[in-house]
């Protein structure tokens, strides 16, 4: 069972200079991942931190736009908030994508520079999803964004 919410994560949010997130948001789904990645832009807000979304079509997707993002663009970024919402179905196509995404991200994890945080929400029904953006299991969007930030400082706190 998940918690109600991350309160400790929440708390002691890293002041940060000079920080770039790119946000990598599905199109499934969309009234979810909208709210996920809102609650995020509103930490990254509050904490002056820029930012960029990119749009990819499904959760599949994402270590590839991710992994591309960082090869290719001049603009380096110094996190990675990934966010999809994968809800089960009738078939096993669930499982799949769940495990090829989770797969993804730690592979990239381990390769890139940057942290890429797991902000992909794998429930059972879309009821399970909106309690988690906003409701009785707190507001993962904006967890993810505060864990970026905390990776970031991290990372930062090696050089």
């Amino acid at each position: 069972m998940a918690s109600t919410g991350n309160i400790t994560l929440l708390e002691g949010i890293p002041e940060i200079e000079d920080a770039f997130v790119v946000i990598v948001k599905t199109e499934w789904n969309a009234n979810i991942v909208g709210k996920l990645e809102e609650g995020a832009i509103s930490i990254l807000n509050a904490q002056g931190i820029r930012f960029k979304t990119i749009v990819v079509p499904g959760a599949f997707e994402i270590p590839f736009a991710i992994k591309s993002y960082q090869v290719h663009s001049t603009k380096k970024a110094d996190a990675f908030i990934a966010f999809g919402t994968v809800i089960r179905g009738d078939t096993p196509h669930f499982d799949y994508v769940c495990r090829a995404v989770t797969d993804g991200i730690v592979a990239l994890n381990l390769q890139l520079s940057a942290p890429v945080i797991f902000g992909i929400l794998t429930v059972d029904n879309e009821q399970q999803a909106i309690e988690r953006v906003g409701g009785v299991h707190g507001h993962k969007g904006e967890e993810a964004a505060v864990a970026a930030l905390k990776m970031i400082a991290l990372q930062k706190s090696f050089k």
